[in-house]
């Protein structure tokens, strides 16, 4: 998938999508380490992986050449609560480095200069051909993000905003809704707060195409900090 053209419609292969990063200062944090774990994660099965920044999306693609890679770049700004891949600089960096598909927030937030989402998402598919993963937090946001003409649509942020503050993700609650109302072709993908085989196969269940799966897989400093939290306890 990584020819650089736009799919019509972009299939969304059913499975687990994991998502290989790690915290600012974290020796996991190295693009060598990224594209290891990367590479263990498509070797047992992964239909993809969800990564963080150019340089881990440059190095998993050098190593992994036909992975499916769906890429993301953090960024923070003053003005803004917006983070993931916030505007147009981020999608093309993101995409110039080798990802597949490119995810973006896709909340009713405003967004780091005044940028519109409905303006990316038309520059990114005219000017890149790029496909889309909207991140949303309500369905809502959902719908729109697919009438926008975003492929495949992710509850990233649900939890994560504050309008969905006091949610705790996974969002069981906005699977089904999101699956009966978006478009047959429109990829719906079940991400946040799966922490286990079981609620992942339940993702699959209650409407889901693929579900992402990161701390509980990847998630090394996280789960080692709980770990040890609960010891001390």
């Amino acid at each position: 998938m990584s020819s650089k053209t736009l799919p019509a419609p972009l299939l969304l292969p059913r499975g687990l999508i994991v998502s290989v990063q790690a915290p600012e200062g974290s020796p996991m944090r190295d693009p060598d380490v990224i594209a290891a774990m990367a590479e263990a994660s498509l070797r047992n099965g992964a239909i993809g992986v969800r990564l963080e920044s150019p340089e881990h999306i440059g190095a998993v693609r050098r190593r992994c050449p036909k992975a499916l890679i769906i890429g993301l770049w953090k960024r923070s700004f003053p003005d803004s609560a917006v983070y993931i891949t916030p505007g147009w600089n981020e999608i093309q960096e993101v995409w110039s480095a080798g990802a597949d598909v490119i995810a973006i927030d896709a909340t009713a937030r405003y967004r780091p200069g005044g940028q519109e989402l409905a303006a990316l998402v038309q520059r990114a598919q005219n000017e890149l051909m790029a496909p889309l993963m909207a991140d949303v937090d309500c369905l809502s946001n959902g719908l729109i993000a697919a009438a926008l003409g975003c492929q495949w649509v992710g509850t990233t942020l649900y939890g994560y905003t504050e309008a969905t503050a006091a949610e705790r993700p996974p969002a069981w609650d906005l699977l089904k809704p999101l699956r009966q109302q978006l478009p047959a072709t429109t990829g719906l993908i079940c991400e946040g707060g799966i922490a286990s085989a079981a609620e992942a196969s339940r993702a699959l269940a209650e409407g889901a195409d693929a579900v992402v799966v990161g701390t509980a897989i990847t998630g090394v400093d996280l789960q080692v900090a709980s770990y040890v939290a609960k010891l001390k306890g």
